[in-house]
C-alpha cells in the first residue's frame, strides 16, 4: 500500500513528465502553432501570391505542372537584417511537411519565386530530407498549404550554414524573429490547371500521383 508521500511523489513526476511533452509539442511556434513565435513577433507582414486566386494553387505551379509561382511580401519592421521564407503544410500543425526553408535573404528582398532562392540565400533541408524545394503535390484530397514569410534581427551567415537539417534550422530561426506573416492556399487532387475543382468548364484533369518523399516527422522530433 503506498503512502502519502510516495503518492505525492508519483504525481509530480507526473506532472513533470507532462510538462516536458507540452514542451516537445508547442515547441516554438515556428510554423504556426497555437502560441505566437515569440511575444515580440506580432503577424504584421503581409504576404501574397499573384499566380494563387480564390485559395487555389492552378494545376501548373503544382507538381503536374512545375511552373514556378511567386510570392511578395511587405512590412518588415525597422531592424531587420534578414529574411526567412517557410513552406509546410498548414493541415499539419502537430507534426508539418515542411516543403522549402530558405533563409539569410536581403532584408531589402520583397518577392521570389519558389523554387529558386534570391542570390546569396541558401536552403535547408525539408520533410524529405532534401536542401531543394518540394512544389505541392496532393493525392487524394484537396490539401492546403501555408506560405510564411519571418522577418529576423540576425544574418546568420557561417552561423546557420547551407543544407542544415530541418530541426537545428527551425530552432536557430525562430529564436530571431521579429516579425511574420503568412497565407495559405490549397492544391487539388489532379492538378487543375485552371486553379477549379475538375469537371468544371476549362478543366482538364491530370491524373493524381503520390506526394513521395514526404516524410512526417515523429511527435517528440518536430516541434522547434
Amino acid at each position: 500500500m503506498r503512502t502519502g508521500s510516495s503518492r505525492s511523489r508519483s504525481v509530480a513526476a507526473s506532472l513533470a513528465s507532462l510538462a516536458g511533452a507540452s514542451l516537445l509539442l508547442g515547441g516554438c511556434g515556428l510554423l504556426g502553432k497555437p502560441q505566437p513565435l515569440r511575444a515580440d513577433a506580432p503577424l504584421t507582414m503581409s504576404v501574397t501570391s499573384p499566380d494563387f486566386t480564390g485559395g487555389i494553387i492552378p494545376g501548373p505551379y503544382t507538381c503536374r505542372g512545375n511552373q514556378s509561382a511567386s510570392i511578395f511580401w511587405s512590412g518588415a519592421p525597422p531592424g531587420t537584417k534578414s529574411i526567412a521564407v517557410v513552406i509546410d503544410d498548414a493541415a499539419a500543425p502537430i507534426s508539418p511537411r515542411v516543403y522549402w526553408i530558405v533563409f539569410d535573404i536581403s532584408s531589402t528582398t520583397t518577392d521570389l519565386s519558389l523554387g529558386t532562392p534570391p542570390p546569396h540565400a541558401r536552403v535547408a533541408q525539408n520533410s524529405a530530407g532534401k536542401s531543394d524545394y518540394q512544389p505541392p503535390c496532393p493525392a487524394g484530397s484537396p490539401q492546403k498549404y501555408r506560405f510564411s514569410v519571418y522577418a529576423l534581427n540576425t544574418f546568420f551567415g557561417s552561423a546557420l550554414p547551407a543544407n542544415s537539417q530541418l530541426l537545428p534550422a527551425w530552432t536557430t530561426i525562430a529564436a530571431h524573429v521579429i516579425a511574420r506573416g503568412t497565407f495559405s492556399a490549397s492544391a487539388l487532387p489532379g492538378g487543375s490547371p485552371s486553379g477549379k475543382p475538375p469537371g468544371q468548364p476549362g478543366n482538364s484533369a491530370a491524373p493524381a500521383s503520390d506526394a513521395a518523399g514526404q516524410v512526417i516527422y515523429p511527435a517528440s522530433t518536430s516541434h522547434s
